[in-house]
């Protein structure tokens, strides 16, 4: 059904691209009523154009909070064309219809980065441009609405098919935006108000997302994905390789996320489903490659490597030798580049812009959705408890919180074996804490190496004696982990008895 278009009431924030879009309402005889900047940008674009308070009657008030806040705007939107007692209505007050909105907010998004007043904020939340967008919406069988610059040419062409009118499913789309548009800057300023009552679990809880992409598949190739955020992007670059995956972004967030819980410009982690298999804080970029790849080299194919550094040619030609899915780093120098997009598939990604902050973190199951905050703690001594008699060395001491901090981010059960900095063994999601030891020795035992200073890492307590007991067999001089174990005492007896250096976390730190 197809819908001439007579009136268009235009009140934008965005002003950008009006030119095109007056062209071809002056050529299809639209006529325009605008307000405020709007309606001086028209006039400046020497657009015939008629003054929102004239078009009411009515002026502006109170300082322009109402302007369009008026039953002769919303009647001229919300009434149905083929209804007798609406056209009655109408013709009873003399009003007339409005057969087009386009309409953007006030930037209160922008607005939140660019100021912390709540003053100017509570002044950018919209409320008559939602409103007209909401009644041109809810009557999209006879209007059609605009809320951004990016519809414009999707509208002109529209115009031109059909000679000034509009299809109704075009509208319906419209529509469908629309509501989505008004529906998202509601839970922005729901969230602004949240975090400045500090209510962190409100009675109804707004969700607010940006389409980034949609993926290529979900977990497997039956299942559709796309990625949200919270923010316009993901502050991450892919500049080379193919379109990612749901696995592969699960993957790039667990990866960055241990790369970004290390010092600056250090650091080298390889993940594979979700878990790392290697993790090496050493200074010397290419020797902390080596030194996380040989943690399990085995696992490590097929892998996401996440460099906390710029890398160079000489890395470059280091990474090319193993078949990898995902390359991230603080960028590539332009031999690096040269070197790495040789693999046309290989997904390089730059991750310079990632930055870890305390968010809230959603798990959805069917229709519920799981809540909680963010595990991005900064660990310093203060965090640990020293329970042996025999206490750690300066070195043993950063060995046992490396290998503390990259436990968190293993799924549990978890234990970790370091030693300078770098990972050993990685024992992950076991039922049973004893298991993990055993596959993390057993990894360990692949390199062949007898380690002077080996430390181990469990993210929660030792219900019994029999796991670290088996670690400090396999050659462990110190363990740290949570306390909490109602078998604490035996767990500091067996330490004491065996001359290990342990220490107790005040927090316990689970990843299911």
């Amino acid at each position: 059904m197809k819908k001439k278009i007579k009136t268009a009431l235009i009140s934008v924030s965005d002003k950008k691209n009006l030119k095109p879009l007056l062209i071809i309402l002056k050529k299809n005889k639209i006529k325009i009523i605008s307000s405020g900047g709007t309606f001086k940008e028209i006039k400046r674009l020497k657009f015939k154009c008629l003054e929102i308070s004239k078009f009411t009657d009515f002026p502006e008030i109170l300082d322009g909070r109402v302007k369009t806040l008026h039953p002769k705007i919303h009647a001229g939107i919300l009434n149905k064309r083929e209804k007798k007692s609406h056209l009655k209505d109408l013709n009873k007050s003399n009003f007339e219809n409005i057969d087009l909105v386009i309409v953007n907010f006030y930037p209160f998004e922008r607005t939140l980065k660019k100021t912390k007043s709540h003053k100017k904020i509570i002044e950018n939340i919209d409320i008559g441009g939602p409103t007209m967008v909401r009644s041109a919406a809810k009557n999209y069988n006879d209007v059609a609405v605009i809320t951004s610059t990016d519809q414009y040419e999707e509208l002109i062409q529209e115009l031109k098919k059909y000679k000034g009118s509009t299809s109704l499913n075009f509208r319906e789309k419209l529509s469908t935006t629309a509501f989505a548009e008004t529906a998202y800057y509601d839970s922005l300023i729901s969230k602004y108000l949240n975090k400045k009552t500090n209510t962190i679990f409100p009675m109804k809880k707004v969700f607010h997302g940006n389409l980034l992409e949609k993926l290529r598949y979900g977990e497997n190739p039956h299942q559709i994905s796309a990625i949200y955020s919270t923010n316009l992007n993901s502050n991450l670059k892919q500049i080379h390789g193919k379109q990612l995956s749901f696995n592969n972004y699960n993957d790039i967030f667990s990866a960055l996320t241990i790369s970004k819980s290390l010092p600056k410009n250090k650091g080298t982690v390889i993940v594979k489903h979700a878990n790392p298999c290697g993790v090496s804080s050493k200074s010397n970029h290419l020797e902390s490659y080596k030194s996380a790849l040989s943690c399990d080299p085995v696992s490590a194919f097929g892998g996401i490597v996440s460099c906390n550094f710029k890398i160079n040619k000489n890395l470059a030609l280091e990474l090319n030798k193993l078949f990898l899915e995902v390359i991230i780093a603080n960028g590539f120098d332009n031999n690096a580049l040269k070197i790495l997009k040789t693999k046309k598939n290989l997904r390089l990604i730059d991750g310079t812009n990632y930055v870890l902050k305390e968010h809230i973190k959603f798990m959805s199951f069917n229709q519920n959705i799981l809540v909680q905050s963010e595990d991005f703690n900064i660990f310093t001594n203060k965090n640990f408890k020293i329970v042996s008699k025999r206490k750690p060395t300066s070195k043993q001491l950063k060995d046992l919180i490396f290998a503390f901090n990259v436990c968190r981010y293993v799924k549990s059960n978890a234990i970790v074996l370091a030693s300078n900095e770098t990972t050993v063994g990685i024992g992950s999601g076991q039922p049973s804490r004893l298991d993990s030891c055993k596959i993390a020795i057993n990894k360990m035992k692949k390199l062949n190496t007898n380690f002077d200073n080996l430390v181990a890492a469990s993210d929660a307590f030792f219900p019994f004696v029999d796991g670290i007991e088996k670690l400090v067999q396999s050659g462990v001089s110190a363990v740290i982990q949570p306390s909490g174990s109602i078998r604490d005492k035996e767990i500091i007896k067996f330490a004491n008895e065996t001359d290990t250096v342990l220490l107790f976390s005040n927090t316990r730190h689970f990843k299911h």
